[in-house]
């Protein structure tokens, strides 16, 4: 295997994980705005808040399985 094409696939790796990070940091920061609404509803931010928390969360699980399936063929092409 190209260790230059190894070397860059680990790369897309760590971009995936950074984007799943990023996702995650997402999803964090609108449950906070729902746990502020609770003190002051607003039952139209409420329902965006809960549409943006499921869209993130599904973010969250196909990027993560992509980075599951892509570090599985990072593995095979890595010599040992």
């Amino acid at each position: 295997m190209d260790e230059a094409k190894l070397a860059h696939m680990r790369k897309l790796l760590s971009k995936l994980e950074d984007i799943k990070n990023t996702q995650e940091s997402s999803i964090d920061k609108i449950n906070h705005v729902i746990t502020d609404l609770f003190q002051h509803p607003d039952p139209k931010l409420e329902k965006v808040m809960e549409e943006a928390h499921q869209r993130a969360s599904d973010n969250v699980d196909m990027v993560r399985e992509a980075m599951n399936a892509y570090e599985e063929r990072v593995k095979k092409l890595t010599p040992e």
